[in-house]
């Protein structure tokens, strides 16, 4: 694999406060020949045995989704992640985010695998004692066992801490009892394995369980009638004096809550990259369908208004892509760090991912909402059929709606990362303030009116970026220091920081990985990256703006609200261009090969 720049000096969230340079960065066009390989693979094993079942996985036809999940064992599927000596193929985690990203396309399946990999088995992988390791993990790879995770329950969903599950160390110390209701739990319908959350006696939080489904004392409800993801199982579980034997507690006791959160970062940004393979399917179901469909005696795909809805879908997915093995490889390149400093593998991963969480919710926000986006535009240009279960948009659309929700909702996961960022900045772990001050005393000096150089491609874009970042942090400095302790109940000003947050890392991560391709394929040959990076800057500069304005309309008025309007429009200044012709171009391309604009593993 390629090897990344300045490894060790990347920290979680400092993209805000630095300029980085395009050789620090991962692309996806770098992948080995064998993650592509088996990338092939996976699409190989979706195209044979998930898609033309879709409609018996839907039904939920009695042991299906079972048996695909042990057949995607045969294949190593479900072992990604896992090491060898514990019967998986121990791939670093960007090539699990390939993965994903790859069975992305799966809809239903897509769900039972992510459980499954994901929160039913790094728990185990990463909090496990040695003897539960050796007992557990060989049966989730292979698929002999699949598991779920019981977090949620009817009072406790964003406040998972507040679950009422209850543990109890039974008279003769070797067992807990567990008593308690979970609710929407993926897999749960099939699983052998459950990763069970509760609070032993009067504990203030949770403690986590490894319990076996041949344990006893577990009731379900019948399967969820849900929106979508219908072939997925997702049910109600019951403990009823459940007996657990002591040594499967998982972990620490009280350790339940900080297992569920880093855990959640894992899933949170595996969500962002599996939806990518997803995208780009209706993008390209939704070029071949325009291609086929005549109106006024042409086919639909001549009309611009359909282009600019082609384009934008390839360039938004192109962004998300980009964004998310960027910080798939950062935190690679973390665990690689660690364990050269002497840290073992599972809490040089737990580390890692905890660095990167706030690079984590952004990708899990960034790539549902660009799902959602695609499925939505899909089904517009299909127009009447994409109303119809007989054409694959109604699936796609009803199955995309959940990735904003599960996970922890976005508007959950936006708080979220902007309070991560001021908490490390409080500790001292990231600067903010310095920055922030800087800009602040660049808002009341006289503007510099010398002109960068703009020769070289996409400078001005890079140049914009830099006045981006100046703008997130004018708003996040101000909001700190009106609102100080209590910036956290602003929900409002917290969600705007974050959409500024969140779109100038993803232009970002699109502006760089642009610039190495250009390196590759050179100016000509790079022309449709370099369209789609110009598109992805100037949609972001008009977002960032609106978010950054109606975030400091929130709390200063008068003569300090025309201060940071004029700052805001400063530092979102571009200049006009033909976003017509861009988008003409990128759905051109489209549009003559029949598909996504650019391929890079089939």
């Amino acid at each position: 694999m390629e090897a990344v720049a300045q490894k060790s000096a990347i920290k979680g969230g400092e993209f805000i406060i630095r300029e980085t340079s395009a050789d620090e960065i991962f692309i996806p066009e770098h992948f080995t020949e064998e993650q592509k390989m088996m990338a092939a693979a996976t699409q190989d094993f979706i195209d044979l045995e998930i898609t033309p079942n879709v409609d018996r996985i839907d039904s939920m036809e009695p042991g299906l989704m079972p048996a695909l999940m042990e057949k995607a064992g045969e294949l190593g599927l479900l072992g990604v992640a896992v090491p060898e000596e514990y019967g998986g193929l121990g791939m670093n985690f960007n090539t699990s985010m390939l993965m994903a990203d790859i069975i992305a396309a799966s809809g239903s399946f897509s769900t039972a695998y992510g459980a499954h990999t994901g929160i039913g088995t790094l728990p185990i992988l990463y909090y496990g004692t040695e003897e539960q390791k050796q007992k557990y993990l060989p049966k989730l790879a292979s698929g002999e066992w699949k598991a779920c995770y019981c977090l949620t329950e009817p009072d406790a969903g964003s406040d998972a801490n507040s679950g009422k599950t209850k543990a109890k160390l039974s008279d003769d110390g070797k067992h807990y009892i567990i008593n308690g209701q979970k609710m929407w739990i993926s897999n749960a319908g099939f699983a052998d394995l459950f990763i069970v959350f509760a609070k032993i006696d009067d504990d203030k939080n949770l403690t986590a369980f490894i319990v076996e489904k041949e344990f006893g004392g577990i009731t379900m409800n019948d399967e969820e009638r849900k929106l979508g993801i219908k072939g997925s199982s997702t049910r109600q579980v019951f403990f009823n004096d459940c007996t657990v034997p002591v040594e499967n507690m998982l972990s620490e006791r009280e350790n339940g809550f900080k297992i569920a959160v880093n855990v959640l970062n894992v899933g949170r940004i595996k969500l962002g990259a599996g939806v990518i393979n997803g995208c780009k399917t209706v993008a390209s179901q939704a070029t071949n369908y325009a291609n086929e469909r005549k109106q006024f005696g042409v086919s639909i795909s001549s009309f611009g208004a359909i282009k600019a809805k082609l384009a934008t879908m390839a360039t938004k997915t192109y962004a998300i892509e980009s964004a998310a093995y960027r910080a798939g490889q950062n935190i690679d390149d973390r665990i690689e760090s660690l364990i050269n400093e002497g840290t073992d593998l599972s809490k040089a991963k737990l580390k890692a991912l905890e660095q990167f969480s706030i690079e984590c919710a952004i990708i899990k926000i960034h790539g549902s909402e660009v799902l959602d986006f695609c499925v939505d535009e899909g089904v517009q240009i299909y127009g009447g059929m994409g109303f119809s279960e007989e054409a694959p948009m109604a699936r796609a659309y009803r199955d995309a709606r959940i990735t904003r929700i599960y996970e922890g909702t976005n508007e959950i996961n936006r708080m979220l990362l902007v309070g991560m960022m001021f908490k490390r900045a409080m500790k001292g772990e990231l600067d903010l303030l310095g920055p922030a001050m800087a800009v602040g005393k660049e808002l009341t000096s006289v503007p510099s009116f010398e002109t960068p150089d703009m020769s070289a491609p996409l400078a001005e874009e890079k140049d914009v970026l830099k006045k981006l970042k100046k703008a997130a942090l004018m708003v996040a400095g101000k909001a700190a220091e009106t609102f100080g302790p209590t910036l956290n109940d602003e929900q409002e000003v917290l969600m705007h920081i974050a959409d500024m947050l969140i779109e100038i890392y993803a232009a970002e991560s699109t502006l760089l990985r642009t610039e190495k391709l250009m390196g590759i394929y050179g100016d000509e040959g790079s022309q449709l990256y370099q369209q789609m990076a110009k598109l992805y800057m100037h949609d972001a500069v008009q977002k960032i703006r609106n978010h950054g304005e109606e975030a400091v309309a929130c709390f200063t008025e008068g003569d300090e609200l025309k201060v940071l309007l004029m700052g805001m429009k400063r530092f979102t200044k571009i200049n006009s261009v033909n976003t017509r012709d861009l988008r003409r171009a990128i759905a051109d391309k489209m549009i003559s090969e029949n598909k996504f604009p650019y391929s890079l593993y089939k």
